[in-house]
């Protein structure tokens, strides 16, 4: 991927790769759902499954990662995709360059398969896991400005363009701003500026209301992958990464970002996020996903050494090494938020699980409003109502039980079935004291208020 685009060609293989139906929902049809979002290993099964429609040749070219024969191919098609280099004639064959992979209405290109330790230092991931999150725990709002920093393929920066009027997209990677240029391109999209740069350093004095960042936060002894590694001592861009968002936020504004932070005290895991939250004068709220001992962390992020049991070993000691000489009693991982509102800033921590993580937009912004009408009033004299599907799980004859989210960000609150009975008569109308909830009953709802599962009537 160069740093030239044409970007006629690009508008022209969106537009057509659209016109065919080269969405997620159709390609989970074609090759199973096991196979959508797959390895290299996975391309031979899904692969079989296809015949020779249109559709089905571009998603062998462009999604499993497969040549094909130019001529199964429409010529306007073919011609859009030589011209973005987003594939290359060979002879008689179209041969792919890189992968396009749909993500909700976007249409997203990166670097094709990970070829694990073999991939370049500028390799341009795709939709990862930790994307995903990102943009499942980012505030939906219409907004003026909006920052995506260390974009890589962009993907934050597209999502974002559709609800704000212009979007920043900053990374140090020239590759990955190449993607991200042909990515607004192939969406049709105006309003995205790209800024070479690391970190913060491009958007120096300036405001945004709503922010993004997936850096390289991994706690790490190299500087192997522009994606994953950082020049940061130990969790160092994570706590500079929160400092300077806050920095840039304008009032009213939201931060996601995904960092991790080492574990000092088992005790209390999150002590060193908190302490980050807390200077920013901003609301807060830290969503933990992982928690690994140091061989964990070290095994996780260098499992593709597997093959060759010498290195990884080598891998394994040296990063178990550098957590020691940092005195970590382990690595976590997740996601911070920051909200710059009107009242008293606090902070909440909270576990999610990614693998069951939903959307969480509108959840995220109904916490921070409810949290900061919470702090002037009593809960008490609040007119309460779902806002979210609940579950009730408990075992027969069990006194306590579980209230479940189901959806957003799934979280569980231990409770009991007496508590619990009042959620189902929460109409808005009446107050909790109107309805007699005992203590337990509106601790709960305090909860579930703050988790941004009910609302509070005006």
């Amino acid at each position: 991927m160069t740093p030239d685009l044409d970007r006629a060609a690009a508008a022209t293989a969106g537009d057509a790769l659209r016109a065919l139906e080269y969405d997620g929902d159709t390609i989970a049809g074609l090759i199973g759902e096991d196979a959508v979002g797959g390895e290299r290993e996975d391309v031979i099964v899904a692969e079989r499954r296809l015949s020779e429609s249109p559709l089905e040749t571009v998603i062998r070219l462009l999604y499993l990662q497969l040549p094909v024969a130019a001529k199964r191919l429409e010529s306007g098609l073919a011609d859009a995709l030589v011209a973005t280099r987003l594939v290359s004639r060979q002879g008689e064959q179209l041969v792919p360059q890189s992968r396009v992979v749909p993500v909700e209405d976007v249409l997203l290109a990166s670097d094709g398969f990970t070829r694990d330790a073999d991939d370049p230092p500028d390799y341009v991931a795709t939709y990862t896991p930790t994307a995903r999150t990102c943009d499942l725990l980012t505030p939906r709002v219409r907004c003026d400005r909006a920052l995506d920093v260390g974009t890589g393929s962009g993907i934050h920066a597209l999502l974002a363009a559709e609800h704000a009027k212009h979007v920043v997209a900053v990374d140090v990677n020239e590759r990955a701003l190449a993607y991200t240029r042909l990515n607004a391109a192939l969406n049709g999209l105006d309003n995205v500026e790209c800024r070479t740069g690391s970190l913060f350093e491009p958007v120096a004095g300036e405001s945004f209301d709503l922010i993004t960042c997936n850096a390289p936060y991994v706690v790490s002894p190299e500087q192997r992958w522009t994606y994953r590694d950082s020049s940061f001592h130990g969790d160092g861009i994570t706590a500079h990464v929160v400092e300077a968002a806050a920095a840039h936020l304008a009032g009213g504004g939201y931060v996601t970002l995904l960092g991790s932070w080492l574990i000092v005290d088992e005790d209390d895991p999150e002590s060193r996020p908190a302490t980050w939250a807390r200077a920013t004068g901003c609301d807060a709220w830290i969503l933990t996903s992982i928690e690994s001992d140091p061989l964990e962390h070290a095994a996780s992020w260098n499992a593709s050494f597997f093959a060759d049991k010498e290195t990884y070993e080598e891998a394994l000691e040296r990063w178990t090494r550098y957590l020691g000489e940092l005195e970590a009693r382990g690595v976590g991982e997740g996601a911070i938020l920051l909200h710059r509102g009107a009242g008293r800033p606090g902070l909440r921590v909270d576990e999610i699980d990614e693998d069951t993580l939903e959307p969480a937009a509108d959840q995220i912004r109904r916490a921070f409003t409810n949290r900061e009408r919470l702090a002037r009033i009593d809960i008490r004299q609040a007119r309460l109502k779902l806002t979210m599907p609940l579950r009730l799980e408990a075992e027969i004859g069990r006194k306590r039980a579980e209230v479940v989210l189901d959806g957003g960000t799934g979280s569980i609150l231990p409770t009991t079935r007496a508590a619990a009975d009042v959620l189902e008569r929460l109409d808005g109308k009446r107050t909790l004291r109107q309805l007699g909830a005992d203590a337990r009953a509106v601790r709960l709802c305090r909860e579930l208020a703050e988790l941004g599962a009910l609302g509070l009537a005006p």
